[in-house]
C-alpha cells in the first residue's frame, strides 16, 4: 500500500526531503514488486529507518518512493548464540526481546532508537578497545536487490558481498533480515567520575585497555572530563542499580531538563556560554552502580543537537584532543555541548570506520540553533590531518575523491554497487556525494 506524504525530516532537523509516496511493504515479495515498479517508472527507492542520522544517508530523494519497514520487526528465529531479526526492528525492541531469551548484544551505543538495518548500514558503534561496532556482530544477512531477487551472504556464502553489505549505506539493496551473534545476558558495573583532561590523555591507553567499555566527555571551555568505565559484573555479584529517585534526578532532571535549560540560556546570551560550559563541567559528580547491560549502555537524549564524529588512529587521540582544545579557545562562537571520545577494535568490513586499524572516535556537538560551522570546520581540519574517517551518519564535508584515499576497499565497494544496482535505484543525493554517481 502506498500513500502520499507531506515530507520527511530527520531527528536532528538537518535534512528534509519530499518523497513522492511512502509504501509499507508486507514482506520482501511485496517490496520486490515495489522495487521493480519503481525502476520501470524511473523513480528511486529508499528504505526509511528512524531518521537518527544527521546526514542524508537514510533520506529518500525528492520524488522517490520511501519504504516504511516498520512492519518488518521482531525476532524471527533464535538458535543461541545466533538470533535472526527482521531488519526494521528498533534496537530498543530487540534488546527487550533478547533479554526474554536470556541473551544480549555484547556492545551497544548510547542510543537505541535506530532500526537494526539503519544502525548496521551506517556503522553504529559503542565503545570498547577489544570490541567492534554493531556490524561486527553480524553473522549473516539477507539483501533484497534492485532486480527484486533476494541474496543471502555470510563469511562463507557470498563473502565479498558480506564484507561490503555490513556497512552498506543502503547503497547495495534493502536489508530484510540480519543474523546476529549474541552472548548470554550480562550485567555491567558502571563507574563514572570527573577527572582532569590532562590526566585522562596521559593515561589514555591504560584506561582504554584496562576496561571493557571506556569513554569520556569533555566540555571544550573547561579542563574537566567525565570518565565512564563500564565492566562486566563478576559472577556471583548481584547488580545494585540506581534508585528511581536518583536515576530521575541524574539522567532526566540534570542531563536533560536542566542541561536543556542551560543550553537555551547560552543560545539566547552567547556571552554566557563559556562560563556556563565550565559550570556544567563543575557539576559533574561521581556515580557508581550496576545494572543489566542495556540499561547501562543506553541513555535518554531529549536535548536536540547537531553532531560530527570521526574515527582516527587510536595513537593520534592525545594530539587531536590537544589541537582541539587550542581550537576551542580561539572560537568566536563558543560551544555549548561536550566532546565525546570512545574506542573500538579494528575490523575487516570494507566501509567500516574502524577498517584495519585500532580506532578512537571523537565526536563534537553543538546545541541545535547555535552556530556550529566554525567549530566543526576546525575539528574537520584537525582530524583530516591524521586520516580521519567520518561516521557515515554524522555531519562531514568529504566527497568520494577524499574518501577513496581513506578506505583501501573503496573502489571494490563501488564496483560491487555498480554490479548490483546498475540503474541507481537506491541512489540519493548523499550517496552521490560520498560514493559518486550510481
Amino acid at each position: 500500500m502506498s500513500r502520499t506524504t507531506p515530507g520527511w525530516q530527520n531527528w536532528a532537523r538537518t535534512v528534509s526531503r519530499d518523497p513522492a509516496a511512502t509504501a509499507r511493504p508486507r514482506d520482501p515479495e511485496h517490496a520486490a514488486e515495489l522495487l521493480i515498479a519503481s525502476a520501470r517508472g524511473g523513480r528511486t527507492v529508499r528504505p526509511l529507518g528512524s531518521g537518527h542520522s544527521f546526514t542524508g544517508v537514510g533520506a529518500p530523494a525528492d520524488g522517490a518512493l520511501a519504504l516504511d519497514l516498520s512492519q518488518w520487526s521482531g525476532i524471527e528465529h533464535a538458535c543461541p548464540p545466533h538470533v535472526t531479526v527482521l531488519a526494521g526492528t528498533p534496537l530498543h525492541r530487540l534488546n527487550r526481546e533478547l533479554a526474554e531469551l536470556g541473551l544480549a548484544l555484547p556492545n551497544l551505543g548510547d542510543i537505541d532508537r535506530q532500526t537494526v538495518a539503519g544502525a548496521i548500514c551506517t556503522g553504529t558503534h559503542g565503545t570498547g578497545a577489544a570490541l567492534g561496532g554493531l556490524a561486527t556482530q553480524v553473522a549473516g544477512l539477507e539483501l533484497l536487490l534492485a532486480d527484486g531477487t533476494l541474496r543471502r551472504c555470510s563469511a562463507t556464502e557470498n563473502p565479498e558481498l558480506f564484507a561490503a553489505a555490513r556497512v552498506g549505506l543502503g547503497a547495495l539493496g534493502v536489508l530484510t533480515k540480519v543474523t546476529l551473534r549474541c552472548v548470554p545476558a550480562f550485567d555491567l558495573e558502571a563507574d563514572e567520575r570527573p577527572e582532569p583532561l590532562d590526566d585522562v590523555l596521559a593515561r589514555f591507553d591504560e584506561l582504554a585497555d584496562g576496561n571493557d567499555h571506556f569513554e569520556f566527555y569533555w566540555f571544550p571551555h573547561s579542563r574537566r572530563t567525565l570518565v565512564k568505565r563500564n565492566n562486566r559484573l563478576p559472577a556471583g555479584r548481584h547488580p545494585e542499580p540506581l534508585g528511581r529517585v536518583r536515576e530521575f534526578f541524574e539522567y532526566e532532571l540534570m542531563e536533560n531538563r536542566a542541561f536543556g535549560a542551560v543550553c537555551h540560556l547560552g543560545r539566547a546570551w552567547p556571552g554566557l556560554v563559556r562560563p556556563l560550559n565550565r559550570f556544567c563541567a563543575a557539576t559533574w559528580s561521581a556515580r557508581h552502580y550496576s545494572d543489566v547491560a542495556r540499561k547501562v549502555f543506553v541513555t535518554r537524549r531529549r536535548v536536540r543537537f547537531v553532531e560530527s564524529e570521526y574515527a582516527i588512529p587510536r595513537a593520534e587521540l592525545p594530539g587531536v584532543l590537544t589541537a582541539l582544545r587550542t581550537a576551542a579557545d580561539r572560537l568566536a562562537d563558543p560551544v555549548m555541548f561536550p566532546v565525546e571520545v570512545r574506542v573500538a577494535a579494528a575490523d575487516d568490513i570494507w566501509l567500516s570506520t574502524a577498517h584495519q586499524r585500532e580506532t578512537a572516535y571523537v565526536a563534537v556537538h553543538q546545541f541545535a540553533g547555535m552556530p556550529h560551522r566554525a567549530w566543526f570546520d576546525a575539528f574537520w581540519s584537525i582530524v583530516d590531518s591524521v586520516g580521519g574517517r567520518p561516521h557515515w551518519g554524522k555531519l562531514h564535508r568529504l566527497d568520494a575523491a577524499a574518501l577513496q584515499q581513506r578506505y583501501p576497499r573503496f573502489d571494490d565497494f563501488r564496483r560491487l554497487r555498480t554490479e548490483l544496482d546498475p540503474g541507481g535505484l537506491f541512489a540519493n543525493p548523499y550517496l552521490a556525494r560520498v560514493l559518486g554517481p550510481g
